[in-house]
């Protein structure tokens, strides 16, 4: 039989990783925006979603809790 071509489509696409939105420059200093892994150690960030910071490499999670809410009177 014949072989078949992938579908341009197809193709799996990759994407750069844009790490200058990991860091802030204030000045001569140089800031990072999101946490470290905590296993993996410095230069694997968090990734900040709604209620949780994981880890890409390690899957270590963190969950954010919410602060409550103050009550208007």
């Amino acid at each position: 039989m014949a072989e078949k071509e992938a579908k341009p489509s197809a193709k799996k696409k990759s994407k750069s990783m844009k790490v200058w939105k990991l860091y802030e420059v204030k000045g001569e200093t140089l800031t990072r925006k999101n946490r470290t892994c905590p296993k993996c150690g410095t230069g694997v960030f968090l990734a900040a979603h709604k209620e949780r910071m994981t880890c890409g490499t390690c899957g270590y999670t963190e969950f954010v809790t919410k602060k409550p809410e103050q009550h208007k009177k």
